[in-house]
């Protein structure tokens, strides 16, 4: 196994700041059903020294691990930035302490950087809900109302 698995395996047997955020300021939502991967991102914001800051930030993903991880990574590291200092964060800054992503995986940092662009553009605000789907699930049924999502086992060929 790489440095790059070892590492992405101890971020996921404890990822941080899983799951929705209600009292968030904004959500940003990027990915496709059709492919699979998908990534929702929740900022609350506070002021720290007359500047707006990023207090919590959360996120929900469907998708490869290594996103998962990332954005584990990614959650923490924004706690304390600027908007603007958010931004300019490239994937691999993202990626944190995992360091930088193998180039398959490279896709994986760049959704949880969209989806954080999103979310800082605006996304969608929590009052908007009504309009968009209450989980990242909701956003992933196909217009037959079904989906089956099955856990790959580690084993699997």
């Amino acid at each position: 196994m790489s440095d790059f698995e070892d590492r992405a395996k101890d971020a996921l047997s404890k990822p941080q700041n899983i799951g929705e955020m209600a009292d968030a300021d904004s959500v940003g939502t990027v990915g496709s059903p059709d492919c699979g991967d998908m990534l929702r991102m929740w900022l609350k914001f506070t002021e720290k020294d007359g500047k707006k800051v990023i207090d919590r930030a959360s996120f929900q993903a469907f998708g490869c691990q290594t996103a998962i991880a990332v954005a584990s990574m990614a959650t923490e590291l924004l706690k304390g930035k600027t908007p603007e200092e958010a931004r300019g964060l490239k994937p691999d800054e993202l990626s944190g302490d995992l360091g930088p992503l193998p180039p398959m995986k490279i896709h994986c940092g760049q959704l949880v950087e969209q989806a954080l662009k999103s979310a800082l553009d605006g996304g969608s605000a929590p009052e908007e809900k009504s309009a968009a789907p209450e989980t990242l699930l909701g956003k992933l049924q196909p217009a037959s109302g079904k989906i089956k999502i099955v856990p790959l086992e580690e084993d699997a060929p």
